[in-house]
């Protein structure tokens, strides 16, 4: 409890971090009482009242269908977080589990595990992405698995390195020679040394995947209509940009927002866990 507390307060006098926490808090609460704060049905089609401007009965204006934008955007933060937040957890649960395999085992294990990554790295992520998903049917659950299962290489490799190095360690070479199981070893003695690092990683990790989908949704290749997703949003506005500037700009905006914030949250994550950070602090 008083790690936790130090932790706090480390991170909390990171002014730009913890704003960016406050941020990223609005934008998750906006979502989660989305019917409450934007009662309007987003799927509404009212034609006769389509592209008018932002007003007080419309915050952020109506789309070509005349539906809600407020409404749209609202909702659509469920979906873009449900996604990111899912899809970064199955990255994190698959890239843990490789890299503890691979630096606690070595040898071939640990050889065809790092070529499985390298051949991940050899393609540029989007790329990668878009070839999947065009091939697979778009849809939000395949968009999960896909998105989830190509972001675990650089995890991995990040908990390989820490596994090799917490090993050489002398009280975990003291437990491995006192008879203690692997499992015992690995869950006790080695993988909570990990878990800060994994934290720092998931955070930062977490607005590229959230990108990511917008992406693919404003490709066409990510959350299909009616559904609401920010890219679509985007994309589905280019072809009004001047005439109804709202369309893409309001959508574009709780995005950048929202990858910023997890961004900053990030960055303060890494400084508040980072040791020289805190000597240097507390020392000043």
């Amino acid at each position: 409890m008083s790690e936790l507390k130090s932790f706090y307060g480390r991170f909390s006098r990171n002014r730009i971090a913890f704003s960016g926490l406050i941020v990223l808090t609005i934008i998750v609460t906006g979502g989660l009482l989305a019917d409450i704060i934007a009662p309007a049905d987003k799927g509404r089609i009212d034609l006769e009242h389509s592209l008018e401007a932002p007003s007080l009965k419309h915050p952020f204006g109506t789309d070509s269908f005349g539906r809600d934008l407020f409404s749209r955007v609202t909702h659509g933060s469920r979906v873009s977080l449900t996604v990111g937040f899912v899809a970064r957890t199955i990255s994190i649960i698959i890239g843990l589990v490789m890299g503890l395999i691979s630096g606690f085992y070595g040898g071939k294990i640990d050889s065809v595990i790092m070529r499985l990554a390298d051949i991940t790295f050899a393609f540029p992520t989007l790329l990668l992405l878009v070839a999947i998903m065009a091939v697979v049917a778009p849809g939000i659950s395949t968009l999960i698995a896909v998105l989830g299962v190509v972001g675990w290489a650089a995890i991995a490799r990040l908990v390989r390195a820490q596994v090799m190095t917490i090993r050489k360690r002398q009280y975990v070479q003291a437990a491995e020679s006192s008879g203690i199981g692997t499992f015992s070893l690995v869950f006790r003695h080695i993988l909570p040394q990990c878990i800060s690092p994994v934290i720092v990683v998931y955070t930062m990790g977490l607005g590229m995947t959230i990108m990511a989908e917008s992406s693919l949704s404003f490709l066409g290749l990510g959350v299909q209509p009616p559904s609401p997703s920010w890219g679509r949003m985007i994309s589905d506005g280019i072809i009004f940009m001047r005439s109804a500037w709202w369309l893409t700009i309001f959508p574009g905006i709780i995005l950048s927002l929202t990858v910023s914030s997890l961004n900053l949250v990030g960055d303060g994550f890494r400084d508040a866990f980072d040791p020289k950070y805190v000597y240097t602090k507390e020392k000043d």
